[in-house]
Protein backbone atom coordinates (compact mmCIF):
# COMPACT_ATOMS: atom_id res chain seq x y z
CA UNK A 1 0.00 0.00 0.00
CA UNK A 2 1.29 3.49 -1.29
CA UNK A 3 1.70 6.59 0.62
CA UNK A 4 -1.18 8.63 1.54
CA UNK A 5 0.75 11.63 -0.52
CA UNK A 6 -0.58 8.74 -3.68
CA UNK A 7 -3.88 9.41 -2.15
CA UNK A 8 -4.39 13.01 -1.30
CA UNK A 9 -3.04 15.03 -4.64
CA UNK A 10 -3.22 18.46 -5.09
CA UNK A 11 -4.45 19.68 -8.40
CA UNK A 12 -7.28 21.08 -10.56
CA UNK A 13 -10.66 19.29 -10.95
CA UNK A 14 -13.34 18.69 -12.09
CA UNK A 15 -12.46 14.78 -12.09
CA UNK A 16 -9.13 12.96 -11.00
CA UNK A 17 -9.55 10.29 -13.41
CA UNK A 18 -10.65 12.71 -16.27
CA UNK A 19 -8.79 16.09 -16.17
CA UNK A 20 -5.91 15.39 -13.67
CA UNK A 21 -4.41 12.04 -15.06
CA UNK A 22 -5.13 12.29 -18.50
CA UNK A 23 -2.82 15.60 -18.16
CA UNK A 24 -0.49 13.65 -16.52
CA UNK A 25 -0.25 10.74 -19.18
CA UNK A 26 -0.23 13.67 -21.44
CA UNK A 27 3.03 15.33 -20.10
CA UNK A 28 4.81 12.23 -19.70
CA UNK A 29 4.13 10.84 -22.97
CA UNK A 30 5.51 14.11 -24.34
CA UNK A 31 8.57 14.03 -22.26
CA UNK A 32 9.20 10.66 -24.04
CA UNK A 33 8.33 12.50 -27.42
CA UNK A 34 9.59 16.30 -27.41
CA UNK A 35 9.42 16.65 -31.26
CA UNK A 36 6.57 15.12 -32.73
CA UNK A 37 5.40 16.26 -36.16
CA UNK A 38 1.50 15.42 -34.58
CA UNK A 39 -0.23 13.83 -31.68
CA UNK A 40 -2.94 11.57 -31.93
CA UNK A 41 -4.78 10.89 -28.58
CA UNK A 42 -7.73 8.36 -28.35
CA UNK A 43 -10.28 8.41 -24.86
CA UNK A 44 -11.97 4.75 -25.05
CA UNK A 45 -14.90 4.03 -22.23
CA UNK A 46 -16.40 5.91 -20.17
CA UNK A 47 -13.38 8.51 -20.19
CA UNK A 48 -14.68 9.01 -23.69
CA UNK A 49 -18.11 9.02 -22.57
CA UNK A 50 -17.91 11.29 -20.21
CA UNK A 51 -14.65 13.25 -20.92
CA UNK A 52 -15.90 16.59 -22.88
CA UNK A 53 -17.98 17.51 -19.21
CA UNK A 54 -14.85 16.75 -17.41
CA UNK A 55 -12.29 18.65 -19.42
CA UNK A 56 -10.34 15.92 -20.72
CA UNK A 57 -10.03 17.27 -24.10
CA UNK A 58 -8.69 20.57 -22.64
CA UNK A 59 -6.32 18.58 -20.13
CA UNK A 60 -4.42 16.74 -23.01
CA UNK A 61 -4.68 19.49 -25.40
CA UNK A 62 -3.33 22.27 -22.81
CA UNK A 63 -0.26 20.22 -22.33
CA UNK A 64 0.62 18.72 -26.07
CA UNK A 65 -1.13 21.71 -28.66
CA UNK A 66 1.59 24.16 -27.52
CA UNK A 67 4.61 21.06 -28.98
CA UNK A 68 2.14 20.15 -31.90
CA UNK A 69 -0.78 19.95 -33.65
CA UNK A 70 -3.00 17.06 -31.78
CA UNK A 71 -6.33 15.53 -32.72
CA UNK A 72 -8.33 13.82 -30.24
CA UNK A 73 -10.28 10.56 -31.00
CA UNK A 74 -13.20 9.60 -29.25
CA UNK A 75 -14.30 5.99 -28.60
CA UNK A 76 -17.29 5.79 -26.08
CA UNK A 77 -18.33 2.15 -27.15
CA UNK A 78 -14.96 0.80 -26.89
CA UNK A 79 -13.97 -0.93 -23.41
CA UNK A 80 -9.95 -2.08 -23.23
CA UNK A 81 -10.18 -4.77 -20.71
CA UNK A 82 -8.13 -3.29 -18.37
CA UNK A 83 -10.09 -0.42 -16.85
CA UNK A 84 -12.84 1.77 -18.32
CA UNK A 85 -10.49 4.63 -18.31
CA UNK A 86 -8.51 3.90 -20.94
CA UNK A 87 -6.26 6.56 -23.69
CA UNK A 88 -3.86 5.78 -25.75
CA UNK A 89 -1.21 8.28 -26.85
CA UNK A 90 0.33 8.14 -30.69
CA UNK A 91 3.80 10.47 -31.91
CA UNK A 92 3.74 10.75 -36.08
CA UNK A 93 6.50 12.07 -37.90
CA UNK A 94 6.08 14.34 -40.83
CA UNK A 95 5.08 11.69 -43.38
CA UNK A 96 2.31 10.58 -41.08
CA UNK A 97 4.21 7.41 -39.77
CA UNK A 98 3.43 6.27 -35.98
CA UNK A 99 6.70 6.57 -34.48
CA UNK A 100 5.45 5.95 -30.90
CA UNK A 101 2.42 4.29 -29.23
CA UNK A 102 1.15 4.27 -25.52
CA UNK A 103 -1.68 2.93 -23.93
CA UNK A 104 -2.20 3.81 -20.27
CA UNK A 105 -5.29 3.84 -17.69
CA UNK A 106 -6.58 6.61 -15.19
CA UNK A 107 -7.58 4.05 -12.57
CA UNK A 108 -8.99 6.46 -10.00
CA UNK A 109 -7.83 9.72 -7.53
CA UNK A 110 -5.36 10.89 -10.33
CA UNK A 111 -2.88 7.50 -10.35
CA UNK A 112 -2.15 6.01 -14.02
CA UNK A 113 -1.28 2.72 -14.57
CA UNK A 114 0.24 0.76 -17.58
CA UNK A 115 -2.33 -2.59 -17.31
CA UNK A 116 0.44 -4.20 -15.09
CA UNK A 117 2.18 -1.06 -12.87
CA UNK A 118 1.66 2.16 -11.66
CA UNK A 119 3.30 4.61 -13.31
CA UNK A 120 4.87 7.77 -13.46
CA UNK A 121 5.48 7.76 -10.21
CA UNK A 122 9.00 8.38 -8.68
CA UNK A 123 11.14 5.61 -7.17
CA UNK A 124 10.27 6.32 -3.54
CA UNK A 125 6.53 7.01 -3.92
CA UNK A 126 6.37 3.16 -6.02
CA UNK A 127 7.16 1.62 -2.53
CA UNK A 128 4.70 -0.33 -0.52
CA UNK A 129 5.24 1.06 2.55
CA UNK A 130 2.29 -0.83 5.08
CA UNK A 131 3.29 -3.60 5.79
CA UNK A 132 -0.53 -4.02 7.18
CA UNK A 133 -3.34 -3.32 4.26
CA UNK A 134 -6.86 -3.94 5.91
CA UNK A 135 -8.06 -2.19 9.02
CA UNK A 136 -9.18 -5.32 10.84
CA UNK A 137 -5.17 -5.56 11.18
CA UNK A 138 -4.18 -2.32 12.02
CA UNK A 139 -7.54 -2.05 14.21
CA UNK A 140 -5.74 -5.40 16.25
CA UNK A 141 -2.54 -3.17 16.15
CA UNK A 142 -3.65 -0.19 17.56
CA UNK A 143 -5.80 -1.86 20.36
CA UNK A 144 -2.59 -4.30 21.26
CA UNK A 145 -0.38 -1.30 21.51
CA UNK A 146 -2.47 1.33 22.51
CA UNK A 147 -1.97 3.62 19.84
CA UNK A 148 -4.14 5.61 16.80
CA UNK A 149 -4.55 5.01 13.38
CA UNK A 150 -2.79 8.04 12.81
CA UNK A 151 0.71 6.62 14.72
CA UNK A 152 0.57 3.48 12.30
CA UNK A 153 0.54 6.28 9.84
CA UNK A 154 3.32 8.01 11.27
CA UNK A 155 5.67 4.94 11.87
CA UNK A 156 5.56 3.91 8.48
CA UNK A 157 5.44 7.69 6.04
CA UNK A 158 8.67 9.51 5.76
CA UNK A 159 9.06 11.72 8.26
CA UNK A 160 7.82 14.61 6.52
CA UNK A 161 4.29 12.89 6.16
CA UNK A 162 3.01 15.55 8.65
CA UNK A 163 4.29 18.69 6.89
CA UNK A 164 2.63 17.44 3.45
CA UNK A 165 -0.47 17.09 5.30
CA UNK A 166 -0.35 20.55 6.65
CA UNK A 167 -0.03 21.11 2.86
CA UNK A 168 -3.22 19.39 2.02
CA UNK A 169 -4.94 21.05 5.00
CA UNK A 170 -4.10 24.41 4.02
CA UNK A 171 -5.61 23.77 0.18
CA UNK A 172 -8.39 22.17 1.43
CA UNK A 173 -9.38 25.15 3.77
CA UNK A 174 -8.76 27.54 1.02
CA UNK A 175 -10.85 25.83 -1.56
CA UNK A 176 -14.14 26.25 1.03
CA UNK A 177 -12.76 29.78 1.20
CA UNK A 178 -13.04 30.86 -1.71
CA UNK A 179 -16.22 28.70 -2.44
CA UNK A 180 -17.86 30.84 -0.07
CA UNK A 181 -16.52 33.94 -1.64
CA UNK A 182 -17.48 32.75 -5.28
CA UNK A 183 -20.93 33.09 -6.71
CA UNK A 184 -22.47 33.01 -10.26
CA UNK A 185 -23.17 30.13 -12.83
CA UNK A 186 -20.55 26.97 -13.20
CA UNK A 187 -19.51 26.26 -16.29
CA UNK A 188 -21.47 24.05 -18.50
CA UNK A 189 -24.54 23.82 -20.54
CA UNK A 190 -26.58 22.82 -17.75
CA UNK A 191 -25.92 26.78 -16.03
CA UNK A 192 -26.41 25.39 -12.46
CA UNK A 193 -25.99 28.27 -9.58
CA UNK A 194 -23.25 28.10 -7.29
CA UNK A 195 -25.76 27.28 -3.79
CA UNK A 196 -22.51 27.39 -1.28
CA UNK A 197 -22.62 31.07 -0.49
CA UNK A 198 -26.36 31.41 -0.18
CA UNK A 199 -26.63 28.02 2.21
CA UNK A 200 -23.89 29.20 4.28
CA UNK A 201 -25.49 33.15 4.78
CA UNK A 202 -29.16 31.26 5.57
CA UNK A 203 -27.69 28.52 7.49
CA UNK A 204 -26.49 31.72 9.88
CA UNK A 205 -30.56 32.45 10.53
CA UNK A 206 -31.33 29.32 12.13
CA UNK A 207 -31.21 28.18 15.93
CA UNK A 208 -28.17 26.45 16.85
CA UNK A 209 -28.44 22.50 15.60
CA UNK A 210 -30.26 23.54 12.31
CA UNK A 211 -27.38 26.01 12.05
CA UNK A 212 -24.81 22.84 12.28
CA UNK A 213 -25.69 20.58 9.36
CA UNK A 214 -26.46 23.87 7.29
CA UNK A 215 -23.16 25.14 7.59
CA UNK A 216 -21.80 21.57 6.60
CA UNK A 217 -23.88 21.50 3.83
CA UNK A 218 -22.66 25.09 2.62
CA UNK A 219 -18.70 23.86 3.36
CA UNK A 220 -19.51 21.11 0.90
CA UNK A 221 -20.79 22.61 -1.47
CA UNK A 222 -18.00 25.35 -1.39
CA UNK A 223 -15.44 22.64 -2.46
CA UNK A 224 -17.40 20.81 -4.64
CA UNK A 225 -18.49 23.76 -6.75
CA UNK A 226 -14.74 25.31 -6.52
CA UNK A 227 -13.82 21.64 -8.58
CA UNK A 228 -16.67 21.42 -10.41
CA UNK A 229 -15.35 25.16 -11.59
CA UNK A 230 -11.66 23.59 -12.47
CA UNK A 231 -10.54 25.29 -9.04
CA UNK A 232 -7.73 23.88 -7.13
CA UNK A 233 -8.32 21.28 -4.71
CA UNK A 234 -7.23 18.09 -3.35
CA UNK A 235 -8.18 14.43 -3.99
CA UNK A 236 -9.96 13.19 -0.51
CA UNK A 237 -9.94 10.44 -2.49
CA UNK A 238 -11.26 11.48 -6.17
CA UNK A 239 -11.79 14.92 -7.37
CA UNK A 240 -15.77 14.46 -7.53
CA UNK A 241 -15.98 13.41 -3.58
CA UNK A 242 -13.34 16.08 -2.82
CA UNK A 243 -16.24 17.91 -0.65
CA UNK A 244 -16.69 15.74 1.81
CA UNK A 245 -13.94 15.58 4.27
CA UNK A 246 -12.78 19.22 3.91
CA UNK A 247 -16.25 20.01 4.98
CA UNK A 248 -16.26 18.15 8.33
CA UNK A 249 -12.83 19.13 9.03
CA UNK A 250 -13.93 22.82 8.78
CA UNK A 251 -17.02 22.75 10.67
CA UNK A 252 -15.55 20.89 13.31
CA UNK A 253 -12.21 23.40 13.29
CA UNK A 254 -14.65 26.54 13.44
CA UNK A 255 -17.12 24.88 15.78
CA UNK A 256 -14.99 22.86 18.43
CA UNK A 257 -11.97 24.92 18.35
CA UNK A 258 -9.89 21.72 17.44
CA UNK A 259 -6.50 22.60 17.17
CA UNK A 260 -4.10 22.27 13.72
CA UNK A 261 -2.25 19.48 14.42
CA UNK A 262 -5.36 17.53 15.75
CA UNK A 263 -6.91 18.17 12.46
CA UNK A 264 -4.09 16.77 10.67
CA UNK A 265 -3.80 13.64 12.52
CA UNK A 266 -7.38 13.19 11.54
CA UNK A 267 -6.02 13.49 8.20
CA UNK A 268 -3.64 10.89 8.47
CA UNK A 269 -6.76 8.50 10.19
CA UNK A 270 -8.73 9.38 7.28
CA UNK A 271 -6.27 9.06 4.75
CA UNK A 272 -5.66 5.19 5.64
CA UNK A 273 -9.09 4.15 5.19
CA UNK A 274 -9.19 5.58 2.22
CA UNK A 275 -5.70 3.89 1.32
CA UNK A 276 -7.30 0.44 2.55
CA UNK A 277 -10.31 0.85 -0.33
CA UNK A 278 -7.64 2.25 -2.95
CA UNK A 279 -5.54 -0.99 -1.95
CA UNK A 280 -7.95 -3.60 -1.90
CA UNK A 281 -10.91 -2.23 -4.01
CA UNK A 282 -10.83 0.85 -6.20
CA UNK A 283 -12.01 4.08 -5.83
CA UNK A 284 -12.55 5.03 -9.87
CA UNK A 285 -16.08 6.03 -10.47
CA UNK A 286 -15.43 4.32 -13.88
CA UNK A 287 -14.98 0.85 -12.46
CA UNK A 288 -17.36 0.70 -9.42
CA UNK A 289 -19.77 3.89 -9.14
CA UNK A 290 -20.16 6.33 -6.92
CA UNK A 291 -19.84 4.15 -3.53
CA UNK A 292 -16.32 4.20 -4.41
CA UNK A 293 -16.16 7.85 -4.70
CA UNK A 294 -18.84 9.75 -2.02
CA UNK A 295 -18.90 6.77 -0.21
CA UNK A 296 -15.26 6.02 0.72
CA UNK A 297 -15.04 10.05 1.20
CA UNK A 298 -17.72 9.54 3.93
CA UNK A 299 -16.01 6.78 5.35
CA UNK A 300 -12.90 8.51 5.57
CA UNK A 301 -15.35 11.96 6.98
CA UNK A 302 -16.49 9.50 9.65
CA UNK A 303 -13.25 8.50 10.81
CA UNK A 304 -11.87 11.65 11.16
CA UNK A 305 -14.98 13.09 13.22
CA UNK A 306 -15.44 10.10 15.05
CA UNK A 307 -11.01 10.04 15.72
CA UNK A 308 -11.84 14.11 16.82
CA UNK A 309 -14.24 13.52 19.31
CA UNK A 310 -12.19 10.55 20.72
CA UNK A 311 -13.33 7.64 19.52
CA UNK A 312 -11.85 4.36 20.00
CA UNK A 313 -10.35 2.21 17.45
CA UNK A 314 -13.23 0.23 17.51
CA UNK A 315 -15.68 3.12 17.12
CA UNK A 316 -13.83 4.94 14.62
CA UNK A 317 -13.49 1.74 12.18
CA UNK A 318 -17.25 1.38 13.13
CA UNK A 319 -18.49 4.91 12.17
CA UNK A 320 -16.02 4.31 8.47
CA UNK A 321 -17.88 1.10 8.03
CA UNK A 322 -21.09 3.44 8.35
CA UNK A 323 -20.10 5.53 6.06
CA UNK A 324 -18.73 3.51 3.41
CA UNK A 325 -22.22 0.41 3.89
CA UNK A 326 -24.63 3.03 3.81
CA UNK A 327 -23.37 3.90 0.29
CA UNK A 328 -23.03 0.53 -1.47
CA UNK A 329 -24.41 0.76 -4.80
CA UNK A 330 -24.61 3.85 -5.82
CA UNK A 331 -24.58 4.37 -9.08
CA UNK A 332 -21.75 7.31 -10.74
CA UNK A 333 -24.48 8.78 -13.37
CA UNK A 334 -23.34 12.43 -13.67
CA UNK A 335 -25.58 14.66 -16.09
CA UNK A 336 -23.91 15.79 -18.99
CA UNK A 337 -21.05 14.13 -18.03
CA UNK A 338 -20.30 17.44 -15.50
CA UNK A 339 -19.21 17.04 -12.18
CA UNK A 340 -22.25 18.74 -11.13
CA UNK A 341 -25.54 16.76 -11.06
CA UNK A 342 -25.71 14.77 -8.15
CA UNK A 343 -22.22 15.16 -7.77
CA UNK A 344 -22.03 18.42 -6.17
CA UNK A 345 -25.50 17.49 -4.05
CA UNK A 346 -23.85 14.28 -2.77
CA UNK A 347 -20.65 15.96 -1.27
CA UNK A 348 -23.29 17.49 0.62
CA UNK A 349 -25.41 15.14 1.87
CA UNK A 350 -22.45 12.14 2.51
CA UNK A 351 -20.97 15.05 4.81
CA UNK A 352 -23.91 15.02 6.89
CA UNK A 353 -23.95 11.00 6.84
CA UNK A 354 -20.29 11.18 7.90
CA UNK A 355 -21.31 13.26 11.04
CA UNK A 356 -24.11 10.86 11.93
CA UNK A 357 -22.45 7.38 11.89
CA UNK A 358 -19.42 9.61 13.87
CA UNK A 359 -22.66 9.98 16.65
CA UNK A 360 -23.74 6.50 15.93
CA UNK A 361 -20.99 4.84 16.38
CA UNK A 362 -20.35 7.06 19.82
CA UNK A 363 -23.12 5.78 21.51
CA UNK A 364 -22.17 2.04 21.08
CA UNK A 365 -18.52 0.05 21.86
CA UNK A 366 -17.63 -0.08 18.73
CA UNK A 367 -18.83 -3.86 18.52
CA UNK A 368 -20.37 -4.99 15.16
CA UNK A 369 -21.28 -7.69 13.02
CA UNK A 370 -19.76 -6.65 9.44
CA UNK A 371 -16.25 -5.04 9.66
CA UNK A 372 -15.04 -2.79 7.04
CA UNK A 373 -12.94 -4.52 5.19
CA UNK A 374 -15.99 -6.80 4.68
CA UNK A 375 -18.11 -3.56 3.16
CA UNK A 376 -14.48 -3.12 1.18
CA UNK A 377 -14.90 -6.54 -0.47
CA UNK A 378 -19.01 -6.33 -1.22
CA UNK A 379 -18.30 -2.63 -2.27
CA UNK A 380 -15.60 -3.66 -5.13
CA UNK A 381 -18.06 -7.07 -5.82
CA UNK A 382 -20.95 -4.96 -6.09
CA UNK A 383 -19.25 -2.16 -8.41
CA UNK A 384 -18.06 -5.08 -10.61
CA UNK A 385 -21.55 -6.47 -11.12
CA UNK A 386 -22.72 -2.78 -11.76
CA UNK A 387 -23.90 -2.20 -15.42
CA UNK A 388 -21.50 -0.04 -17.10
CA UNK A 389 -24.76 2.11 -18.00
CA UNK A 390 -24.20 2.95 -13.83
CA UNK A 391 -20.37 3.70 -13.82
CA UNK A 392 -19.65 7.39 -15.07
CA UNK A 393 -20.68 6.64 -18.80
CA UNK A 394 -22.70 9.50 -18.95
CA UNK A 395 -25.97 7.11 -20.42
CA UNK A 396 -27.68 5.45 -17.71
CA UNK A 397 -29.25 6.37 -14.44
CA UNK A 398 -29.80 10.31 -13.78
CA UNK A 399 -27.40 10.86 -17.05
CA UNK A 400 -30.04 9.21 -19.79
CA UNK A 401 -31.05 11.82 -22.45
CA UNK A 402 -28.25 14.19 -21.57
CA UNK A 403 -25.64 14.42 -23.77
CA UNK A 404 -22.61 17.11 -23.15
CA UNK A 405 -22.65 18.54 -26.82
Amino acid sequence: MKSLKELYRIGNGPSSSHTMGPKKAAQLFLDKNPQPAKFVATLYGSLAATGKGHLTDKAILDVLEPVAPTTIEWMPKTFLPFHPNAMKFDALDAEGKNTDSWTVYSVGGGALSDGKNIVGLSESAQKDIYPMTNITDIQEWCEANGRSYWEYVRMHEDADILDYLSEVWKVMKSAVKRGLENEGVLPGPLNLQRKAASYFIKAKGYKASLQSRGLVFAYALAVSEENASGGEIVTAPTCGSCGVLPAILYHLEESRNFSEIRIIRALATAGLFGNVVKENASISGAEVGCQGEVGVACAMAAAAASQLFGGSPAQIEYAAEMGLEHHLGMTCDPVCGLVQIPCIERNAYAAARALDANLYSSFTDGIHRVSFDRVVEVMEQTGHDLPSLYKETGEGGLAKGHKFN
